[in-house]
């Protein structure tokens, strides 16, 4: 390869906040991570999902430190380990029930934290503050811990893990606990943080998750069962989902059954319908045909959607474990 084509790829090659290779970790006889790989790429939001127990806690143990590895690497920022001193405040991890001091203000917290990592005291006030406005606490500077309820702690906990404009960022179950209005909130604040952080998200509103990460990774018993872009693990499936403003009638659907391209036509919950396409069905040309149909039949339908939702991936890729 000459000079100038590897000066291309280079450039044009992704760049990654975080890479997990073949690690492996088991505490006794139970192996809680099975050679896990898994990329994610610099400023996206990458979605962690898996039932309780799939091994999430333990991979972010061993991203941060906490944990060692009994085989494997973990590459963060391009180039660092997890115990590297160089990784100081450009990684940030709110657990899922982050836990403040009840007997100071929730001002000389924040700026405490966020003086470990260098600068001023004025200059991390000023820091806090700003966070605390834009998660929606700027009127509870000087006040304590105490007087917040459940969901305005971890608004307060959001606020905590991006103090400092870490560069890769940890959040797990990020709005558990939270009212729409505030959910929506912290969604927003994680969009925005994606411009010059890489985010990695915890959770299991998997809705939620669809709305706001580009990539996903599914794990299920210390497996990775898929990982890549939302876009793709969604649309790697033989299905088309329609949702109308009213019913189907039981003749309009035998009207999409008898489509060739179509296996089978059912409805899902409310006005939603899944058309499960043949094996031998070309995708583009079924779509085709399912969109010739509805406006034969003069039906509007509100949404469209080639693929599965985020639930029913998951649900197809992992086991139901023992109750």
């Amino acid at each position: 390869m000459n000079q100038s084509a590897a000066s291309a790829v280079s450039e044009t090659s992704p760049s990654f906040g975080l890479r997990v290779e073949e690690v492996t970790r088991s505490f006794g006889s139970t192996k809680a991570l099975d050679r896990v790989s898994l990329d994610v790429p610099s400023k996206s939001i990458f979605g962690l999902v898996g039932p309780n127990g799939a091994g999430k806690t333990t991979l972010f143990s061993i991203i941060a430190g906490f944990l060692k590895p009994d085989g494997g690497k973990i590459d963060i920022l391009e180039g660092l380990l997890p115990e590297s001193p160089d990784l100081l405040g450009r990684v940030s991890i709110l657990p899922q029930d982050a836990l403040f001091d009840r007997n100071l203000s929730i001002l000389d917290q924040l700026v405490f934290y966020r003086r470990l990592q260098g600068g001023s005291r004025r200059a991390a006030r000023d820091e806090v503050a700003d966070a605390l406005t834009r998660v929606g606490l700027g009127s509870y500077l000087e006040r304590g811990v105490s007087v917040l309820s459940h969901g305005m702690a971890k608004r307060l906990g959001i606020a905590q893990a991006f103090l400092g404009s870490p560069e890769l960022i940890f959040l797990d179950e990020p709005t558990a606990g939270l009212d729409p209005r505030n959910a929506k909130r912290i969604r927003e604040v994680i969009d925005d943080l994606s411009q010059h952080s890489t985010v990695v998200v915890s959770s299991h509103n998997l809705f939620e998750l669809e709305d706001l990460c580009d990539h996903v990774g599914i794990l299920d018993r210390g497996q990775v069962k898929a990982v890549g872009t939302l876009e793709a693990i969604m649309s790697d499936r033989r299905r088309i989902e329609l949702e109308f403003a009213t019913a189907l009638t039981e003749e309009d659907l035998d009207a999409y059954r008898s489509i060739s391209t179509v296996a089978a036509a059912e409805l899902i919950a409310g006005r939603r319908y899944h058309l499960n396409l043949s094996d031998s069905a070309d995708p583009a040309e079924a779509i085709a045909e399912v969109l010739e149909l509805t406006l034969k039949r003069s039906l509007t339908p509100k949404s469209f959607r080639e693929g599965s939702s985020l639930e029913e991936i998951f649900l197809e890729l992992t086991e139901e474990s023992p109750s």
